[in-house]
């Protein structure tokens, strides 16, 4: 895929969330806006670098576990910017012919979509620009067409986007399509920032974010599990983050709940 950067304007005068989370993962794709704006949610709440960084690790041992259990087919909406290890790099080192299709609406990710272009050779990657609030549009482009078995299971991954997606409606409504449209077998897998733990610093980090031009809405716990409704949680359900099959090689006993600030579950479509 090409990619015209030159046709895209990238407004580095204005804060980005993807931006400002590639800072919170130690990434190099943020300018001067971003931090400030990222420093200004971790002034109100220290915890968001740790809370990205769990987030980032519950991607990776939710994908690792998935392609060890037989899962070759996934599909990654609100994809972000690329910080190594992608999607693509946990699930192909533990199944080299898996098929990644990455999704974001953001002209942002757009430009350095090249990285999540680097498929192993039994492999293939693809990427689509899509809004993740149109997801027919999405599964019938090109791209998913061409690299995905839509009539195989596939897993779905939403990692810290419904947070993204104001409104109990759409956000749900976006889940429920999803459920509906891909076969059985497939799997669903959500990470999402919660006021259960810590309300007040969390508010106001959020605030932040919309002084930033980025509105997000936290869910509570029930909130978070009505996304399941007519899945089935995988084991251990829904939990924060940072306690979802806890990998000892990265050792995040220390992190508490209101540090990690999100829940994440794991679930299959029957």
């Amino acid at each position: 895929m090409a990619v015209d950067e030159g046709a895209v304007d990238l407004e580095l005068d204005r804060a980005h969330s993807a931006r400002m989370y590639d800072y919170f993962l130690g990434g190099t794709t943020n300018f001067p806006a971003d931090r400030e704006s990222a420093g200004k949610a971790m002034a109100v709440f220290p915890a968001l670098l740790v809370a990205a960084r769990a987030n980032r690790q519950f991607m990776h041992r939710s994908v690792r576990h998935l392609a060890q259990t037989g899962m070759r087919q996934f599909l990654d909406v609100g994809t972000g910017i690329p910080t190594s290890p992608n999607l693509h790099e946990i699930a192909q080192e533990a199944a080299p012919d898996a098929r990644v299709v990455y999704t974001d609406n953001d002209p942002v990710v757009l430009t350095h979509a090249h990285a999540l272009l680097r498929s192993s050779p039994e492999g293939r990657t693809a990427y689509v620009q899509c809004d993740a609030r149109d997801p027919e549009a999405l599964l019938k482009s090109p791209e998913v067409r061409e690299t995905l078995d839509l009539g195989r299971p596939v897993a779905l991954s939403l990692i810290a986007l419904l947070h993204f997606v104001p409104g109990e409606r759409t956000a749900h409504d976006v889940v429920e399509y999803f459920r509906e449209a891909l076969p059985s077998g497939s799997t669903l897998t959500i990470s999402h920032v919660t006021p259960d733990f810590d309300p007040e610093p969390l508010a106001r980090a959020l605030a932040a974010y919309d002084a930033a031009g980025t509105p997000v809405q936290a869910r509570t716990r029930e909130e978070f599990t009505r996304f399941f409704d007519g899945w089935e949680l995988l084991d251990p359900g829904i939990t924060v983050t940072h306690r979802w099959r806890p990998d000892p090689e990265h050792d995040l006993s220390h992190v508490t709940d209101a540090e990690a600030t999100c829940y994440g579950a794991v679930a299959r479509k029957p």
